[in-house]
């Protein structure tokens, strides 16, 4: 005789559906804990890059990057140092080791105020790298902020809408704190009319954006 085969009771496949439920409900806490985490990093990092400007010049009598007294200073190696002009020329993410966006980082990291190697001028020169995955840096204006601003870039919408309603007002293109998609350097300086309107964050087809934060 054929054995007649027993399917799934309803209180079977109701427990099995619960069991689904509860790993689906801790594998997106745990994404959204992540992301929670990412937000926290990247303000402490705009936080501490202001902290440490602040801390260099109340040494040194002089913005880091735009100082022209670092090589004399520091002889372990041949830095780079500014003009001496009272401003930290260059954009947030060049790689030229004689910009003073980059000269920047050598200064506060031989001065002790981030952590960082220093032992090489282009280690010592190299923007940190935020949780996101992309640069902090800084530059003199964006996105028609004026004055010193510090910049985060490869930020998913939600990481940088965040960020944006932690400092100022969550809409991207006013405020303190504005965005730009990430494939578009922040023009420095003057401000330009397209920042005027820039699209608010839109967390579609995996954008990207650089925050930028007045210091």
């Amino acid at each position: 005789m054929r054995q007649q085969q027993r399917g799934f009771t309803l209180i079977e496949i109701a427990i099995v559906l619960v069991i689904i439920g509860l790993l689906l409900g801790g594998v997106l806490k745990g994404q959204e804990l992540i992301t929670q985490a990412k937000i926290k990093n990247v303000v402490n990092d705009m936080n501490g890059v202001a902290v440490a400007i602040y801390a260099y010049q109340d040494r040194y009598k002089r913005l880091p990057g735009d100082d022209n007294g670092a090589t004399a200073r520091w002889t372990t190696i041949a830095l780079s140092q500014g003009n001496g002009n009272s401003q930290i020329e260059g954009t947030y993410n060049a790689t030229t080791n004689t910009q003073e966006t980059r000269a920047f980082w050598s200064h506060l990291r031989f001065a002790g105020l981030i952590n960082g190697p220093t032992n090489t001028v282009a280690a010592a020169s190299t923007q940190p790298t935020n949780a996101a995955g992309g640069i902090t840096g800084v530059q003199q204006g964006a996105l028609s902020i004026g004055g010193l601003v510090v910049c985060s870039g490869k930020l998913p919408a939600k990481i940088a809408q965040a960020i944006d309603s932690q400092f100022d007002d969550g809409v991207a293109g006013t405020g303190s704190v504005r965005a730009i998609i990430d494939a578009t350097t922040p023009t420095t300086n003057v401000p330009v009319l397209a920042n005027a309107v820039i699209p608010n964050y839109v967390d579609i087809n995996n954008n990207l954006y650089v925050v930028c934060k007045s210091i």
